[in-house]
Parts: C-alpha cells; sequence; structure tokens
C-alpha cells in the first residue's frame, strides 16, 4: 500500500517501517492504534491540526495517551490562542481525513510541532496518510523532513 507519505518517504531516502492494523470506525484514537499493534502509546504520536488566534494553523503531534496543552502550545506557535480546526475542515485544509492526518505531504506545508518526548525514543509512529496505517521512523529524522520543532505541548 502505497500512500502519498510513503511515496514522499522513499523518495527522500527516509528509513521507515510500515504498520497496518484494523481500524474500528468507532474509535479512531492513537490509543486505539497502539492497542491493536501491542505498542507502548508513548510511541504512536497523533497528529493535530490547530488554529491561532492569528488565523494561522499549526500541526501538532503528541504521544495517543496525552492531552495537548493548548496554552504551552499557544506559546509555541507564538499565538495569543490556540484551538482545534474543525473536524470538517480537515480534509480540504490537509487533504488527509480525521484519523488518517500525518505530518508528511499535506496539501500545505504548516509550522509542525512535536512533542520534546519523542527525541527519548529511536522510533515513533506517525499516521502514513490513511485509517488503519503507521509509520515507524526516528523522531529526528522526521522533524528535520518536515522541519518541525521540538516543543513541550502536553
Amino acid at each position: 500500500m502505497k500512500t502519498n507519505v510513503i511515496r514522499l518517504l522513499c523518495a527522500a531516502g527516509i528509513n521507515f517501517t510500515v504498520r497496518e492494523y484494523p481500524v474500528d470506525e468507532s474509535d479512531l484514537s492513537a490509543q486505539r492504534a497502539a492497542e491493536s499493534l501491542g505498542m507502548p502509546e508513548e510511541l504512536i504520536f497523533k497528529t493535530l491540526v490547530l488554529r491561532g488566534s492569528s488565523g494561522n494553523n499549526v500541526v501538532c503531534c503528541v504521544p495517543a495517551a496525552t492531552e495537548l496543552d493548548l496554552k504551552k502550545t499557544a506559546r509555541a506557535a507564538g499565538e495569543k490562542n490556540i484551538g482545534l480546526v474543525p473536524v470538517k475542515e480537515i480534509l480540504p485544509l490537509t487533504g488527509y481525513v480525521r484519523g488518517g492526518c500525518s505530518p508528511v505531504g499535506m496539501k500545505k506545508q504548516f509550522p509542525v510541532y512535536i512533542d520534546e518526548t519523542a527525541v527519548l525514543f529511536d522510533t515513533i509512529a506517525v499516521n502514513a496518510g490513511e485509517r488503519g496505517l503507521l509509520v515507524l521512523l526516528d523522531p529526528e529524522e522526521l522533524a528535520h523532513f518536515i522541519s518541525a520543532r521540538f516543543a513541550d505541548l502536553t
């Protein structure tokens, strides 16, 4: 299965592994993905799309079991306030459906922030651009590839 994310990572010469898991439409959470794959929740990073008070969009990747801290995220992004983009806007904005959103290969490159805990691991998992599909890769390589910054977001 070749998604746009997989094609882009291959073209960039980035080492990664693809993991597939059964999709439960009633539970699209990253926790469910971790459970399905038998992986620790701190290694699975969910991708969230937010909009700041300035109107600018940002993307955040945080561990599955954590809650995004909006104050810390606003500070990291240089915004007064920040909040999640409504679900109906995710597909037109990113090119990805809810539960299949990846920080790699969005329609437009938004600033990306990855929770700083990612650097504690050799490998983290992010969505591969489709529900039920993850890519496992080095967090530093991912950050370099998508020009992301590590920040305290949770």
